[in-house]
């Protein structure tokens, strides 16, 4: 029998979203303010209020119950994490000080990072020795770790990473430590980098590693609270995890692997926009995800979100590649930017005005949030604009304080010696160029040329902004799909369970020991099939995917590479190389093929059956004349734009700019010259029929 109906969560850092599905199609959603100082108080709020629409209890939840988080991205940014000590081997205690010496500012003499999660008073050396091909020269002494857990126990440590050298080319040594501190010390939490990220490069693996023990202690009694109380409270199926590579994984994997969990929100938005993709018959798009907090852009390419093995988290300047701490762990490729409904307006000390990165969050939030907060904020001027009805906020449940947002702009207005309505729109325009600023550089990074791209808008501030900045990307078309606002939390519900793993194998292709190969990919399926069985997939389900990493010989930097197939099994290396220069002409735009290429990772993808997802209908039928009109400040004095309600437009229906069109969670923004229609599948697409 299908499932009846199916939830998802997702706490963002201004507003957790919840979205209830049923199994012909609709969808029951809210919308409720996050609360940071516990969790899980706003996410059974919001449940308990969209199960309240439509009229079920916790029992009738018989599908699948999703979660994203960001449980383990505030423990980073606020370090909140519990004592972690890490152990190394002996002599390379300072691995994450000297970091990989690299200077994201070359000429900037006061050049900072975000300090280390671990204190080198509480990094360890260990006497052994593995060399870079396998060997083990020197063994751990099981005495010697237990004089360790001793110290730790003293220094009230409550988690441990590990990482040895060379421990991804065999974990023997790392293992042999696991064990001696799980005997003298069980209660501690313990993160070996070989289970974690077992790859080259000693500091990002320790990096990686050293976020994970940091947060487990946090993420895996946060999962372990949230799957009893789901319990106690009758829901039939334990939580479903988001991860950062879009897929999702149990509760207790998830718990003890958060460092896979810090970009679990976003990496949801990219998925609902691949969805409608694919819905939509568009190959291509341009993901645009703007909350309270940050905006994401991601690519949608072949129907996919773009994969990167490598990103960055609590970066010292928000801007800066370089600046935070690198994560080896598969992610969604997307840019954030600092411009959300809560970011900051303030002027800088040359005068000029600025938005962002600096957020109000969820507490104090904007100024019109009447909860205290005094500095002007995006959503601010959004009100002030008349692009936000005050009384209409959340439909009616939030009401907003004008007043309050008109005295937050004008204290920054005079600094500027402009008026409110002119300052207000100057934050309106500052933050659209700011997004698609990022977006071209994103997108030209990665070889793809961003112009005439579709832009996909959602989140609760998307909206508002996305024709503008599709204005500026050179896009002719926006879509704003249904739900826009929580969109985040329905892509989580039409993802299948799936987890990404990798191992470092680093040889010339022409010399690959493919027994090695055969080994570590077997080593990969076995823990794919194991994590995903544990989320209810059978083993005669589960689907995979082969990757590797490649690079030519001599460089730094990798390329990463999909197969159709197995290319281990075939002990092909010549196909291997054809598609990594396929793929390497793609993002540099030549090969230099007479050098040889080296491989560098294998990587395996392990997913279950995909989630069967059928649209509600669309109603059609005549259209219907604007319910109001409203005095709108962003294109010119009081101009009377009309407004209408989202749920009264029906399939077919068009609307010409400028216009507004509302719904309980979002607002949807038409500039002149833009025209709305509704299609098939209740997207309102905006197009761009004359400049304006």
């Amino acid at each position: 029998m299908k499932p009846d109906y199916s939830l998802a969560v997702d706490i963002g850092g201004t507003f957790t979203d919840i979205v209830l599905r049923a199994g012909d199609g609709r969808l029951v959603v809210d919308k409720t303010l996050t609360t940071p100082r516990s969790l899980l108080d706003g996410f059974f709020t919001g449940v308990h209020a969209v199960l309240a629409k439509a009229g079920i209890g916790p029992a009738d939840v018989n599908g699948v119950v999703v979660h994203a988080t960001t449980v383990v991205t505030n423990a980073l940014i606020e370090r909140k994490g519990e004592v972690t000590a890490l152990l190394v081997t002996e002599g390379f205690r300072d691995v994450l000080g000297i970091r990989n010496e690299h200077r994201y500012e070359m000429y900037d003499p006061q050049i900072e990072f975000a300090p280390p999660l671990i204190d080198r008073a509480l990094t360890f050396g260990v006497a052994e020795r593995t060399l870079a091909d396998g060997t083990v020269l020197e063994a751990p002494d099981a005495a010697e770790v237990a004089q360790i857990a001793a110290r730790l126990g003293e220094s009230g440590v409550r988690s441990v990473a590990v990482c040895l050298l060379n421990s991804y080319a065999n974990p023997a040594n790392e293992r042999a430590v696991g064990a001696a501190l799980a005997a003298a010390a069980p209660a501690l939490f313990v993160s070996l980098s070989s289970e974690v990220a077992p790859q080259i490069r000693e500091y990002p693996r320790a990096s990686t590693t050293a976020i994970n023990a940091y947060t487990m202690p946090v993420s895996l009694p946060y999962l372990r609270a949230l799957a009893a109380r789901l319990a106690a409270e009758g829901f039939a199926n334990e939580p479903l995890i988001m991860l950062s590579s879009g897929g999702i994984i149990g509760a207790e994997v998830a718990g003890r692997n958060p460092v896979r969990m810090i970009e679990s929100g976003p990496a949801a938005g990219a998925l609902a926009a691949s969805h409608y993709a694919g819905l939509l018959g568009l190959a291509r798009l341009m993901s645009f995800d703007m909350g309270g907090t940050t905006a994401k852009a991601c690519l949608i390419e072949d129907g996919k979100p773009l994969v990167t093995g490598l990103f960055e988290a609590d970066r010292k300047y928000r801007f800066k590649e370089g600046s935070g701490m690198p994560v080896t762990i598969p992610s969604i490729d997307m840019i954030e930017i600092g411009a959300g409904g809560g970011s900051i307006a303030h002027v800088d000390a040359l005068g000029l005005l600025k938005v962002g990165p600096e957020s109000a969050g969820a507490e104090p939030g904007p100024a019109c949030y009447g909860r205290g907060g005094q500095r002007p904020t995006v959503t601010d001027a959004d009100l002030v604009l008349g692009l936000l009805d005050a009384g209409n906020f959340l439909g009616g449940e939030m009401p907003l304080d004008k007043a309050a947002a008109e005295a937050a702009i004008g204290r920054v207005g005079a600094l500027l010696g402009t008026g409110v309505t002119e300052t207000a729109r100057g934050i309106y325009r500052i933050v659209a160029e700011a997004m698609a600023a990022a977006t071209r550089a994103h997108a030209t990074d990665r070889g793809v040329d961003y112009r005439g791209l579709p832009l996909f808008a959602f989140g609760g501030a998307g909206p508002v902004h996305a024709c503008e900045v599709a204005s500026l990307l050179m896009s002719t078309a926006v879509i704003f799909p249904p739900q826009a606002s929580v969109l985040s939390a329905f892509g989580t519900l039409v993802t299948p369970v799936r987890l990404d793993l990798v191992r470092s194998a680093v040889g010339l292709l022409d010399e690959i020991d493919w027994e090695r190969a055969a080994r570590l990919t077997a080593e990969m399926a076995a823990e794919g099939a194991a994590a995903l069985g544990s989320a209810g997939v059978a083993r005669a389900d589960v689907r995979m995917t082969f990757g590797a990493d490649l690079r030519y010989f001599g460089q730094q930097n990798e390329v990463g590479v999909s197969f159709a197939a197995d290319p281990v099994a075939a002990r092909d290396a010549h196909a291997i190389r054809a598609a990594f220069e396929r793929a390497y002409h793609a993002q540099y735009g030549f090969n230099p093929s007479h050098v040889p290429v080296e491989i560098v990772s294998w990587r395996l993808t392990v997913r279950g059956p995909q989630v069967p997802f059928h649209p509600a209908p669309v109603g059609t039928g005549a259209a219907r004349a604007p319910a109001r009109r409203r005095a709108v400040h962003l294109w010119q004095d009081a101009q009377q734009v009309d407004v209408v309600q989202r749920a009264s437009l029906a399939a077919g229906e068009t609307l010409a700019g400028p216009a507004i069109i509302e719904e309980r969670e979002t607002t949807i923004v038409i500039p002149p010259g833009w025209r709305a229609t509704v299609d098939a599948f209740g997207c309102v697409v905006a197009t761009l029929e004359k400049p304006a």
